[in-house]
């Protein structure tokens, strides 16, 4: 123990041994020592000389450190100096006092202890065990150790953890430590763990990430909190940034509504901490990572969807009117509601409809608009004003429409400040950023919009008092001509680039606007000495710019000015400037250094002023018209002569097209109609089947009830021969009740024989539905249940005349019985004893009485039964009919679809002609050299197969 106390504690006497020997000592006590102790303190040695000594400690000790965690597992205190060790080993922490050199030093020296430490798989996963230690001493050395190799070599250590099981769900349990400090360094952890590795970040999400760092946040007091919501941010941003899964899961889990009270904030906002702006500024981000401009246009439109509903745009427009709020991040909160809105119509129109709190209340569009061209405002502020104006506009022509309306003079109001009024005001100002910000705000409004191009044709301005106005477009032209005379502040170029980028926008694809560009003498020469003049290199994009406006004159020419028709135009660039010096100039544009910087995405960013030239959409312009500009210089009068003829011709062929498309969708529509009627049948056609069998069910129902009368009337019967045999022996009856009996019996003979007239009739009726039946047997499914209910009416009817020959016996036992009454009336002597014969002839009565009673009944439900077995026989008969009428419908309807298909066939024969045609006209414009675009002949071509497949599923 002497030993240690000479390392740890003061100095002993005698020469004292350098820090390698030392730790060569320390080293081997780690190795060789037996007890727990000693072997604790030797690492607790080692890691106060960690730091000093890293070299010597990191090449002698780390295997022997190593080992110690995984042998000594046991002991909670060697392991946290272990692990500490390990740590002072591979971090590269940075030191105020340490120079440049020095610092690299340190991180290279850090990353060869890592690739040494991470050589062995095993040593990754050794780690990710004992951060399943509860102990604090060795969980958080444990998990810093970690952070730090991800720092220094993250793939490696990524791949290791991710094949590791459950090594991720290891690394998420660290959220829900109770202890803040494991907690926080775990957000550290995690930071480094899922950077760039789209895997980890999904199976982290799925861990149920967002749901513990929401709560974190929210616990920590959201953007009033400290460093950890920040550090909650940056994971979030990690998991969501180029991850289309995890936004998805994120927006499907409803966590975009769980950011809106993150941007509640009160009126006094005076005094924000650099913590709350920085945990705003990665709030905002966060929400533009759901809706930017990369993700999928499907994804983005749901997030904004979603945020609209959730009133979190609202509640970010309600932070962009407010007073108070720090510049950066009311510049980062235009940015955010920029792409919160853009291509979405229904934030577009929520946006458009925010006002300021202003005395009178102004539009926020004017107000934002007033701050792009003010000069005092910061350079960035007014990039993201532009920004938010070309995002509203953005596919959105309602909106285009309402903001060159401000312009015409109809809907000018002189008493209040419009967007056009600040267009216009900025696009002539000495201000050339003022003017470039203006001329792009004014092109996205006639983006892909050719209405509001000619719209805007009737602008007028008044230059100065006592002259006549002049049409916007005219004062233009008029400032770029006289551009160098004019006193600006800022770049001149960037004046002229702004106007020519209007200008192209103008008047591409709009005859009637290239017509009132031509249309003043003094534009056509300005621009061939433009584009001839051999200026320097600042002037040379003026100069593509220039050439491609010209371009555009010719290609969208419609030869309705005499002295610049597109063969006018090409034999003046041919004399004046010369083909390939223009095409050379044309050029110019897409090499520019600053036009594939702002080709890469629709925000305007720029480092300065200077550099802001090209706008996003303008560069798209430019990659689809520098071609068909080439092309068309370069084309003869005679192959411009022939394009148009045949240009003509395909208008034709097109229109013989077009209105065979629309002969085919109009008999298409009767197609469907008569499928529709087909449909319609079969429903009320199964409606019948559900009826018959309904019908069906009750005839078996009366069936069971006729089984069931026929056991009565053999009960009845048996009981009545009993009662007439009883009557047989008895001394007499008087010649009363004799008489009432033959009457009764007369009258059940009545109505036998009323019973055998219906049952004729039925009989009948039921041969007629038979013979009706047989003639549609092969028709449909309904005429063969019609049979079944046949053969079940036969049955019955056999039933009804069994059950009649039962009620022709009782009357033959009736008359039996009347008969032997008779005889024994006239045989028997009349009695002396008067009560004896009384009560006989009593006995008798009832028994009479029960019977007619019991006659009564059988009589009404016989009845009952007949009128059921009429209403019956008419359910039939309608069902028969219903089913005649349907084959008949039928018929009709196959007959009907049999002339469709046959006037289909005459129309694909028609087709057929006409693509051959097109296909010759087509053949010769590719051997005069022209491109021709096969996309009509394709869309045709599909319409008619898809006309064949349906003709074939119908057959």
């Amino acid at each position: 123990m002497n030993f240690f106390r000479g390392v740890m504690g003061g100095q002993a006497a005698g020469p004292q041994p350098s820090g390698a020997e030392t730790i060569q000592k320390l080293c081997d006590r780690v190795a060789s020592s037996t007890l727990l102790e000693d072997r604790r303190d030797a690492v607790r040695a080692l890691k106060s000389l960690s730091k000093k000594y890293r070299v010597e400690v990191g090449t002698q000790a780390m295997d022997h450190l190593i080992n110690i965690l995984q042998t000594d597992r046991s002991d909670s205190e060697i392991l946290g100096y272990a692990l500490d060790t390990l740590y002072n080993l591979i971090s590269n922490d940075e030191e105020e006092e340490q120079d440049e050199t020095a610092q690299k030093q340190a991180d290279d020296l850090g990353a060869q202890f890592t690739d040494t430490f991470i050589q062995d798989p095993e040593h990754v996963t050794l780690l990710l065990t004992l951060l399943e230690e509860f102990d604090f001493h060795v969980r958080w050395p444990g998990v810093k150790l970690l952070t730090a190799l991800l720092k220094n070599q993250g793939v490696q250590v990524q791949g290791i953890i991710l094949v590791s099981p459950m090594g991720v769900s290891r690394l998420m349990d660290l959220l829900a430590d109770s202890r803040e400090v494991i907690r926080n360094d775990g957000l550290l952890l995690l930071q480094q763990l899922t950077k760039s590795n789209a895997a980890i970040q999904k199976i982290v999400a799925f861990e149920n990430a967002f749901e513990r760092l929401l709560d974190i946040i929210t616990e920590e007091g959201s953007s009033d909190g400290g460093i950890v919501v920040e550090d909650c941010l940056l994971l979030l941003l990690n998991l969501l940034k180029n991850n289309s899964s995890n936004q998805n899961f994120f927006k499907e889990g409803s966590y975009i509504q769980r950011m809106k009270p993150w941007f509640e904030v009160g009126d006094d906002n005076s005094g924000w901490s650099a913590q709350k702006v920085t945990n705003l500024h990665l709030m905002l981000q966060l929400v533009r990572v759901m809706v930017s401009p990369v993700n999928s246009p499907g994804a983005s439109a749901s997030c904004q969807r979603s945020m609209y509903q959730c009133g979190l745009l609202q509640q970010l427009c309600t932070i962009l009117m407010a007073t108070g709020v720090p510049a950066d991040i009311l510049t980062e909160t235009i940015n955010t509601v920029s792409e919160v809105i853009r291509g979405s119509q229904i934030n577009q129109d929520y946006f458009a409809s925010v006002n300021a709190p202003s005395n009178p209340p102004r539009p926020a569009i004017v107000v934002l608009l007033m701050s792009m061209v003010n000069e005092r405002q910061p350079f960035v502020l007014r990039c993201a004003v532009l920004y938010c104006f070309q995002c509203f506009l953005y596919k959105n022509q309602k909106g285009q429409g309402e903001i060159v309306a401000t312009l015409l003079p109809s809907t000018i109001d002189a008493n209040s400040i419009s967007a056009g009024q600040l267009l216009c005001g900025g696009l002539f100002s000495v201000d050339s950023l003022s003017n470039w910000c203006a001329a792009v705000a004014l092109a996205h409004a006639l983006q892909d919009n050719l209405t509001q191009k000619e719209q805007l044709l009737r602008v007028q301005l008044a230059t100065s008092l006592g002259k006549p106005p002049v049409s916007l477009l005219q004062q233009c032209t008029n400032i770029l001509s006289q551009g160098d005379k004019i006193a600006r502040r800022g770049s001149k170029v960037q004046t002229r680039v702004g106007l020519l980028m209007l200008l192209c926008t103008w008047i591409n694809n709009c005859p009637i606007a290239v017509t009132h560009f031509l249309h003043n003498q003094e534009n056509v020469p300005f621009l061939t000495a433009q584009i001839s003049e051999n200026l320097g290199e600042d002037e040379r994009l003026v100069q593509g710019l220039c050439a491609l406006l010209l371009g555009i004159c010719i290609y969208y020419n419609d030869n309705s000015l005499e002295n610049y028709t597109k063969e006018k135009l090409k034999q003046l660039i041919e004399k004046r400037i010369g083909k390939e010096n223009f095409v050379e100039k044309l050029g110019f544009i897409t090499k520019h250094e600053l036009y594939s910087r702002a080709a890469q995405k629709p925000q305007p960013v720029f480092p300065s002023p200077e550099q802001m030239l090209f706008d996003h959409e303008f560069t798209k312009l430019v990659k689809e018209l520098e071609g068909v500009i080439t092309k068309a210089v370069h084309k003869s009068s005679e192959e411009e002569k022939k394009e148009e003829e045949v240009k003509k011709t395909l208008e034709q062929h097109d229109n013989i097209v077009t209105q065979y498309k629309e002969l085919i969708r109009e008999q298409d529509a009767q197609i469907q109609e008569l499928k529709e009627q087909v449909s319609t049948m079969s429903a009320q056609n199964e409606q019948m089947q559900t009826t018959l069998t309904q019908q069906l069910s009750q005839i078996q129902q009366h069936k069971d009830q006729y089984n069931i009368l026929k056991l009565k009337l053999g009960k009845d019967n048996h009981s009545q021969s009993n009662s007439q045999g009883d009557g047989s022996q008895m001394n007499g009856l008087q010649m009363e009740e004799v008489t009432q009996l033959r009457a009764e019996l007369e009258e059940l003979r009545m109505q036998h024989t009323l019973l055998q007239t219906q049952l004729g009739d039925k009989d009948t009726l039921i041969n007629s539905l038979r013979s009706e039946s047989s003639q549609t047997a092969e028709g449909s499914a309904a005429e063969s249940d019609n049979s079944e209910l046949l053969k079940e009416l036969e049955a019955l009817r056999s039933q009804v005349q069994s059950q009649s020959a039962e009620i022709h016996q009782m009357g033959t036992e009736r008359e039996e019985l009347i008969r032997r009454a008779e005889a024994a009336s006239s045989d028997a002597a009349p009695s002396s004893d008067g009560s004896l014969d009384a009560q006989k002839m009593a006995e008798l009565e009832s028994r009479l009485a029960a019977q007619t009673n019991e006659t009564e009944r059988l009589k009404a439900e016989a009845k009952s039964l007949s009128q059921s077995r009429v209403e019956l026989e008419q359910q039939l008969a309608s069902a028969t009919s219903t089913v005649a009428i349907l084959q008949t419908e039928n018929a009709k309807l196959q007959t009907e679809v049999q002339e469709s298909k046959k006037e289909q066939d005459d129309l694909l024969m028609l087709l057929a002609d006409q693509d051959q045609k097109i296909h010759s006209l087509k053949q010769k414009l590719k051997d005069l050299g022209e491109t021709v675009d096969d996309e009509d002949d394709l869309d045709t071509r599909d319409q008619t197969d898809d006309d064949y497949e349906e003709d074939e599923d119908e057959d």
